[in-house]
């Protein structure tokens, strides 16, 4: 891993009044970048006054696409430039699957998917300009499979990888960089502003069993050891597509990859027998 020494950048971070996306704000200020804070409640007098020059706190709501694109060019109007943007805005639903209201899925995919859609649709046009940037998007420990209670945030998570990944290899050609970050369990308020579903009495013997293995509770990192991480990560020459941030979400990364590998092996002789070429059956033979 080649490391280029940090020069001095702009960043356009979502969510940057709390958790993840303050902490990483406060990080990028501290080595003398600036900052576009980005938040439905953004206020400069969340920043120590000795970096009230380099910061443009701007309130914003990333469901509204509008809101988005004017946003972004207000921070390039600012300062210039973007060098680094962060898709960290998210929020988050528990509860089983059957129990979701159909406001509560459409909720749940419009901050976590369309929202990340919307800034990154916003800001490729001034990247792929520049011939160079890179995107964090934020995912999650949820983005690796499905749980119990979590399969909706899970969900918006998968999407959001999904069209990550595409972006990644879209945007390649122009120098703009895309990196899905993967974090695991960190001090932040994302269970506390969290949604949940109305219970069903058919699933209490199962969240019984949950809130049993939750009953000792969380023990999470401070959100500085991510911005730490995210900071070794912007200033890598060969950045990865993935990068999975904490011990749990690695090794539990690489268990899930194994019992996947090992479920595709059980299965190998099914999946090929499932192909075989044959010519268009669409097409009539002249």
């Amino acid at each position: 891993m080649r490391q280029s020494s940090p020069a001095s950048r702009t960043w356009f971070i979502t969510g940057a009044s709390r958790g993840l996306g303050r902490a990483l704000a406060l990080a990028a200020l501290e080595r003398g970048d600036r900052v576009v804070a980005a938040a439905r409640t953004a206020t400069t007098d969340d920043f120590d006054a000795r970096h009230r020059d380099r910061v443009l706190a701007l309130k914003l709501d990333v469901t509204d696409k509008d809101a988005v694109e004017a946003a972004v060019a207000d921070a390039v109007a600012r300062f210039g430039r973007l060098d680094v943007v962060v898709n960290n805005a998210g929020d988050m639903s528990m509860g089983m699957v059957e129990e979701f209201t159909e406001a509560q899925a459409r909720a749940q995919f419009e901050v976590n998917l369309f929202g990340a859609l919307w800034v990154s649709q916003a800001v490729m046009p001034y990247l792929r300009r520049q011939g160079s940037g890179h995107l964090l998007q934020i995912s999650s420990i949820a983005a690796l499979g499905g749980f119990p209670s979590t399969g909706m945030y899970s969900a918006s998570k998968f999407a959001l990888e999904g069209l990550s990944e595409a972006l990644a290899a879209e945007a390649a050609s122009f120098g703009v960089k895309v990196t899905i970050v993967q974090p695991g369990g960190y001090w932040t308020d994302l269970y506390s502003g969290m949604v949940s579903t109305t219970p069903s009495e058919a699933y209490g013997p199962l969240r019984a069993a949950l809130e049993q293995q939750w009953a000792e509770g969380s023990v999470d990192s401070d959100p500085q050891l991510a911005a730490e991480a995210m900071l070794t990560l912007v200033d890598s020459d060969e950045p990865p597509l993935r990068l999975l941030l904490g011990s749990m979400v690695y090794d539990l990364a690489h268990d899930l990859s194994r019992q996947r590998i090992e479920t595709w092996s059980s299965w190998e002789q099914v999946s090929r027998a499932a192909e075989h070429a044959v010519p268009n059956p669409m097409v009539v033979a002249e």
